[in-house]
């Protein structure tokens, strides 16, 4: 089944294209200081990244199913982007350009093998816990990169210590005028961002500080600006190197698009349930590979739909992703006409952009959530976050995935087997352990294995069965084994349970079945040999364990 082209489209009102128009301006507004700021974190000229968003915004509302989601360069992107190209290319500006722009193009073909192949899911795996520790620890090698702008000092090494150390050293030779001009662009910016949420302050910060080295003395005070941008649009030219030239760019692909995906569908995701709006998020795989893909296509680098500027077209009025394209076209003015009125912008400005830009990244308040809940979660995002100061951050997204996929794993190896008693003054049943004023039923021992019974976890499960039958002590005659929790039982599982029956049926315990599925149910039928009781859809658990009861008692 093919995508669906702008499926938006048929609900479109006529009334909705005054605000589509107001959103695409003001996110243009936004849009171009940013990118700015964030193409030089990426290691590319700053043009590069005014180019994702022209060429990404397009091609996403072309097939995006979500209403104000916004696509660009995000921070985390840039980051990864430009501490992996610049290995790759040895620092040449040239071949990063040209690399960049292979990772976007070898990323839409993922996004479209795993649109084919229906992998919208398996992003699912990586954790909330995970991500917000993979965020944090961005967020803290980001800043690192752009505080020797702040400073006014040159910076260097390679991870996030040595930029520590280096710039530590450095400070003695901080440019007092450009750290003053560059806290003062900080301060704005924050204003901006809580007084004036809808507005485009950076622009505005933007414009005044040119203005500032413009017609003032300051142009004479050492700052560092972005110089003279080529003017007009960017031309259609797909990148001439292949993946087989360049080694890593495969992975660093990968890793763009976990991240993007991620980011994307939960930026979307959030601003549609404030409007009442569904996605699809298989749509929203294909329309983030068309997206890299025309951007590949127009020298930019991977993109995503960031919380950020999709915040910003959504308070902006967007309704549809009409606003993208009037977005697009304003950028493409500017591309064109307004070049020249960038030259003398400073780059801590952009610095400053980036440093406000990120500090969302670090969630306080979600840390602070995950270490009221779970101190063992805590230490997985501590995980995440460490990762990404000490390996960088491609080694830290493809651990986060790691740490994800391993804790999904353990989780299932090493199930809670729990040890069920009776609800007093009910005929119900739950986890004495986490009760302690459940009943114990005289002469019947009742357990329940909450997940699935697999190859890798029937040991495990075996293993804790017996210990609850040796807990309770001699007098037992009956084990009965709620089912209703275990989705699936393999092969494996199910021989457990058939061995563990004869084994218990030498020390005088029968084993009951109860609340099987049906597909469990059919396959334990099918056991020669055994004696389950009756398993049966209709009998519950109470109904087994009365039976059970009172067979003990006579």
């Amino acid at each position: 089944m093919l995508p669906a082209f702008a499926p938006w489209r048929s609900g479109y009102r006529a009334a909705w294209l005054r605000s589509d128009a107001v959103a695409g301006v003001t996110l243009a507004a936004y849009a171009i200081p940013v990118s700015l700021a964030y193409a030089t974190l990426a290691g590319l000229p700053p043009q590069h990244g005014v180019y994702g968003y022209l060429a990404g915004g397009l091609a996403y509302a072309l097939f995006g199913s979500s209403r104000q989601l916004a696509i660009g360069p995000t921070s985390a992107i840039s980051l990864l982007v430009g501490t992996s190209v610049a290995g790759m290319t040895a620092g040449a500006p040239g071949a990063a350009i040209a690399v960049a722009a292979l990772v976007a193009l070898v990323a839409a073909v993922i996004c479209f093998a795993a649109w084919a192949l229906r992998l919208s899911s398996l992003v699912s795996f990586i954790s909330e816990t995970v991500l917000t520790g993979f965020k944090a620890g961005a967020a803290l090698t980001i800043a690192m990169t752009q505080l020797p702008k702040l400073f006014g000092v040159k910076g260097g090494g390679d991870d996030f210590f040595e930029r520590a150390a280096t710039l530590a050293a450095q400070l003695p030779g901080t440019n007092a005028a450009v750290l003053v001009f560059g806290m003062a662009a900080i301060a704005l910016l924050v204003y901006g961002e809580r007084r004036l949420p809808s507005r485009p302050v950076a622009l505005a910060v933007v414009a005044i500080s040119i203005l500032a080295l413009t017609f003032t003395p300051l142009t004479n005070a050492g700052f560092a600006t972005v110089g003279l941008l080529p003017e007009g649009l960017p031309a259609f030219n797909w990148p001439s190197l292949r993946p087989a030239d360049i080694d890593g760019v495969e992975t660093l692909a990968l890793a763009c698009v976990l991240l993007a995906y991620i980011e994307g569908v939960s930026a979307a995701r959030a601003i549609a349930q404030r409007h009442g709006d569904t996605i699809e998020p298989r749509q929203e795989l294909f329309a983030l590979g068309a997206a890299n893909l025309a951007v590949s296509a127009f020298q930019g680098y991977p993109v995503a739909g960031g919380l950020s500027q999709s915040a910003v077209n959504d308070k902006a009025g967007a309704q549809s992703p009409l606003a993208l394209v009037v977005a697009s076209v304003a950028i493409g003015a500017c591309l064109m006409f307004l070049t020249g009125l960038l030259r003398n912008l400073p780059e801590v400005v952009l610095a400053a952009i980036v440093l406000v830009a990120v500090k969302g990244l670090f969630d306080v308040k979600a840390l602070r959530e995950i270490w009221t809940l779970s101190r063992g979660e805590f230490a997985t995002a501590l995980v995440a976050l460490t990762g990404v100061l000490v390996l960088g951050i491609l080694k830290g997204v493809l651990l986060a995935a790691i740490v994800s996929m391993l804790l999904l794993v353990r989780a299932t190896a090493f199930p809670h087997v729990a040890r069920l008693g009776r609800v007093p003054g009910t005929r119900r049943y739950s986890d004495a352990e986490r009760n302690a004023d459940n009943l114990a039923v005289p002469g019947v021992l009742i357990v329940r294995v909450e997940a699935a019974l697999l190859y890798f976890n029937a040991d495990h499960v075996r293993e804790r069965v017996l210990q609850h039958i040796a807990a309770a002590g001699d007098g037992h005659k009956v084990l009965v084994w709620a089912l209703s929790s275990s989705p699936h039982v393999d092969i494996t599982g199910v021989r457990m349970i058939a061995g563990l029956a004869q084994d218990l049926a030498q020390r005088g315990i029968a084993l009951r079945i109860v609340d099987a599925r049906a597909s469990v149910r059919e396959t334990l039928r099918k056991i020669a040999g055994q004696d389950w009781g009756d398993i049966d859809r209709r009998l519950s658990l109470d109904d087994v364990v009365s039976a059970a009861e009172t067979a003990t008692a006579s």
